[in-house]
């Protein structure tokens, strides 16, 4: 979430420049949204593990050629760059509410066969609550500068539907836990299939609306709708 907020006046008043921040503003999303992410659907991460986790995605970003100077050296040193951007940097803005506002979302792929008139009635709800389920996974500081409050019964509700989906997964067999792609990975990894397999396109379900494929701002490769990975073995 952090991505879609507009660091600019802020930052400044601040005395941080702008690129500064843009430059760890991917890096960091993507280490709080998975350490958010495992907590409420697993339980806490010990301080160990979250120290890893940390080294583990500098690894990956400095092999992106990323620029590493801004990158924080250590999980405590990350704690307290991500407070100080929750608190005095990020801003409430036009991009934030567009990612927030969920009035077209449209029917998921596997609810193509719903109909659309149903869909329009249901959809209020549904939105409502996905909503709830994203604003539960912000910082408190973030929470108050868009204008949500959070009390500790939805606090404990929040987490308590979280850990069902976390025990629902667990009900799923392993590899099929993964994407296609991430599965056939492993796959080749553990010898299941030639270490030498082309990748996997996503399947055709998890592509834009037809009318979307060809927009560049997404990753549409050229399957069909009823693709299957037939290089993964079940």
């Amino acid at each position: 979430m952090l991505r879609y907020f507009v660091v600019s006046s802020r930052a400044k008043e601040v005395g941080r420049s702008v690129s500064e921040y843009e430059g760890v503003s991917g890096f960091s999303s993507t280490v709080v949204s998975l350490v958010v992410s495992i907590e409420w659907f697993d339980g806490p991460l010990t301080l160990e593990q979250k120290h890893r986790l940390l080294d583990e995605h500098v690894q990956w970003y400095r092999l992106y050629g990323m620029p590493m100077h801004s990158v924080p050296a250590s999980w405590e040193d990350f704690l307290e760059y991500w407070d100080r951007m929750c608190r005095t940097v990020l801003e409430d803005n036009k991009a934030t509410r567009d990612v927030l506002d969920l009035s077209n979302l449209d029917r998921p792929p596997f609810l193509r066969w719903f109909p659309e008139g149903v869909w329009k009635l249901i959809r209020p709800p549904v939105t409502a609550g996905f909503l709830w389920l994203t604003v539960g996974l912000y910082d408190p500081s973030v929470r108050e500068l868009l204008g949500y409050r959070w009390s500790r019964p939805e606090a404990a509700l929040h987490a308590l539907v979280g850990r069902v989906i976390g025990l629902g997964t667990k009900l799923v067999p392993w590899r099929y836990r993964y994407h296609p792609r991430a599965r056939a990975g492993w796959d080749r990894a553990f010898g299941r299939i030639p270490a030498d397999t082309g990748l996997l396109e996503t399947p055709g379900r998890n592509l834009p609306p037809l009318d979307r494929r060809d927009s560049p701002m997404h990753y549409s490769p050229k399957v069909t709708d009823r693709h299957r990975p037939t290089s993964v073995s079940p």
